[in-house]
């Protein structure tokens, strides 16, 4: 799924036209710690306090929230530089929904981390600028809070649907030093309606702007059929706070850039989450955050009225988990899941609709990929594949994916259902891993039912934009986490640009997503099928492989008994970009007959390779009836060469068959001149 599809077309069409020091200070070298973390409060208690100075799990003496600070009608000369270096570290929301309203009101715990190279005297906090900044207080211990001041601004940026954030410039009284961490509670509120002001701005028509940007707390009743709440976070709307530049859909792909280098900063994150909805009639069932279900307990004010006039409020408590690569998403549904599936597996997917026509659709749908996944992936998935019926543009989150339903042939409904099948069936923590592997099943899935050269096509089409952002010379450094890769003696480096960065700190999905499903085919063709099926298997059932950044190329090696260090160095573990092949000579030869046989031909083939890159891929000879293949690695700025003996008349040499990306075509083909002849 491409959830970025509509905002590229829009891209397209915006290129054309109060202040006492805490007492204690965390040092550079002292371990942040999350908010506190004690249970939720048993049911008929208020979820959580609206006051700024009390711990986070105490109850509130009022709910009244005091007057925001007024909004300045500058900026006050925020830098990029202090809005990047806040790191987040730890989350515990406690989130009060008022859908009638579409409003909400939150209190933050917050753990920030000074990332940057220089003391911070303020801290930069956005939120979208539908809503409004309460009271902001640093925590210097569990049981005390200390108010701090700041000042508001509304600052543009196509990172909220609004396009705009509500910016706070949050005094400190005290420097947090370069490495420090300090623990804030951030009382904001307001109301999250739907808008799609960023993409109307900048001409996108009305259909496409409201198919893309969705999120919104849904007005009305919440227990009504569907989706009420839906909000998916930075980059469509920041319902909690964050740190970040201001970013735009005609600059390039920095929106997106800006997205995914937050997401790979932050996923060691921990964040917890209380939910407290309030309702009028039929209450709402489940809520999913971040990927995960919790049915919502309901809490009626009066038992003894009608169902239909009844009103109450619905809780339910995520604990802390870890972040992980994503943004911190919301749902809330009204209904709980219609469980679909097939006879041979009846969990394959929970869905959510009042479209009760689908259901069969995509249960048979499901029964399709089945197969595929059980071949590469193992017998049973993980967990089922939960599906939310809301319109527009699909969403998904590991085993949660949000789309609209509908009845259609279930031919039609399995490509798009395997991506997301495949995050049912095998979890990584690695993107490149978790979401690579995904669009490589779904190559898969088009190999098998369209044929080979329908899922080279496939892959090449969406490999050909890597040849423009890749770099054109090699990074030198290695990121932090695979400075200990087998081979890996480069020195250490923090940066996660998206051009020369390693496949591992890789930010934007047409790295760790359509370069890592091109890494995941040339490994099978390296390797073969059976000993990457047998990897991958190993891989889910084994959480250490996925806790060692060079687990997976170890299990691979022993499995297949091949090196492998030379492919990951260059593809995995540094960005060399892509190779740069050409056929540099070609020499037929023919051969004598001997024991009767008939006569061939030795056909000996040198490729050349300009790039950084090293390479493996066929060679293959052809003539109108026969071929013969053999793979061939080249070493970046080398020359590799081949021989294949031909039993016939050869008359065209392929070198690459699409399989590998490069930097201009990804297959050489060369017509023979024999001699003689």
């Amino acid at each position: 799924m491409n959830r970025h599809f509509l905002l590229a077309i829009a891209l397209a069409l915006a290129l054309a036209a109060n202040a006492q020091p805490p007492a204690v200070q965390p040092q550079p070298d002292q371990p942040a710690q999350p908010p506190s973390s004690e249970p939720a409060p048993p049911p008929g208690k208020v979820l959580f306090s609206r006051d700024a100075n009390s711990p986070p799990d105490a109850q509130p003496a009022s709910t009244q929230s005091p007057s925001a600070p007024p909004a300045s009608e500058d900026s006050l000369a925020v830098t990029d530089a202090e809005r990047s270096a806040l790191t987040f570290t730890a989350y515990d929301l406690d989130v009060h929904l008022t859908p009638a309203s579409t409003g909400l009101s939150i209190r933050a715990g917050l753990t920030v981390r000074n990332d940057g190279a220089s003391p911070l005297t303020r801290l930069i906090l956005d939120i979208t600028s539908s809503t409004h900044w309460d009271a902001i207080s640093a925590r210097p211990n569990a049981s005390s809070a200390v108010p701090l001041k700041f000042t508001t601004h509304l600052v543009a940026t196509d990172a909220d649907h609004t396009g705009a954030m509500n910016e706070a410039d949050v005094s400190l009284p005290q420097p947090l030093a370069p490495g420090a961490s300090i623990l804030l509670t951030a009382l904001y509120s307001g109301t999250i309606p739907p808008s799609a002001e960023r993409l109307e701005r900048i001409g996108a028509p009305a259909d496409q702007a409201e198919s893309e940007d969705w999120d919104a707390i849904a007005a009305g009743n919440p227990g009504t059929l569907g989706i009420g709440t839906a909000l998916r976070g930075f980059g469509n709307v920041l319902w909690y706070p964050v740190a970040a530049p201001p970013v735009f859909l005609g600059d390039g792909a920095k929106l997106f850039q800006s997205v995914g280098e937050i997401k790979l900063r932050e996923q060691a994150a921990t964040i917890r989450l209380r939910l407290a909805v309030e309702y009028i009639g039929d209450p709402p069932e489940a809520a999913f955050f971040c990927g995960r279900r919790e049915q919502l307990v309901a809490i009626s004010d009066d038992a003894n009225l009608p169902v239909a006039e009844a009103s109450g409020i619905a809780t339910a408590v995520f604990d802390p988990q870890p972040l992980g690569f994503r943004t911190p998403n919301l749902f809330i549904a009204a209904s709980s899941a219609n469980m679909t599936g097939t006879p041979a597996n009846p969990s394959l997917i929970a869905a959510i609709t009042d479209r009760y026509d689908a259901l069969p659709a995509y249960s048979a749908a499901a029964a399709l990929v089945e197969p595929l996944l059980t071949d590469w992936l193992g017998p049973r998935p993980l967990t089922a594949l939960t599906i939310l019926d809301h319109p527009g543009q699909p969403f998904e989150d590991d085993a949660l994916l949000v789309r609209p339903m509908r009845a259609d042939d279930p031919a039609a409904l399995a490509p798009a259902l395997v991506h997301s099948l495949t995050h049912a069936w095998i979890r990584s923590s690695h993107p490149w891993i978790d979401e690579g592997l995904a669009q490589f099943v779904s190559l898969l899935w088009t190999e098998r039912t369209s044929g080979r050269a329908a899922a080279l096509n496939a892959l090449q089409d969406a490999a050909r934009p890597l040849a423009l952002i890749e770099p054109e010379s090699p990074a030198e450094e290695a990121t932090p986490a695979t400075a200990s890769a087998p081979g890996n003696s480069l020195a250490t480096s923090e940066s996660t640009t998206p051009a020369g960065a390693s496949l591992i700190a890789a930010t934007g999905d047409a790295f760790y997503r359509t370069k890592a499903a091109a890494v995941w085919w040339m490994l099978r063709g390296i390797v073969g099928d059976q000993a990457l099926k047998q990897t991958l298997q190993a891989y889910r059932s084994d959480i250490r492989l996925d806790r060692d950044p060079a687990g997976l190329q170890h299990t691979l090696e022993q499995i297949s008994r091949k090196d492998l260090a030379w492919f990951f160095n260059d593809w995995v573990y540094r960005d060399r970009g892509l190779p740069d092949l050409s056929i540099a000579n070609v020499t037929p030869s023919q051969l004598d007959s001997r024991n009767g046989l008939p006569s061939g031909w030795l056909v000996a083939v040198e490729v050349r390779n300009d790039g950084y890159a090293a390479a493996e891929v066929p060679v293959t000879v052809r003539s109108d009836t026969a071929s013969q293949t053999q793979r061939l690695r080249i070493p970046a700025h080398s020359s590799a060469s081949t021989r294949i003996v031909f039993a016939g008349t050869p008359e065209l040499v392929e070198v690459n068959d699409g399989g590998v990306p490069e930097t201009q075509t990804s297959v050489h083909t060369r017509q023979l001149v024999l001699p003689g002849r």
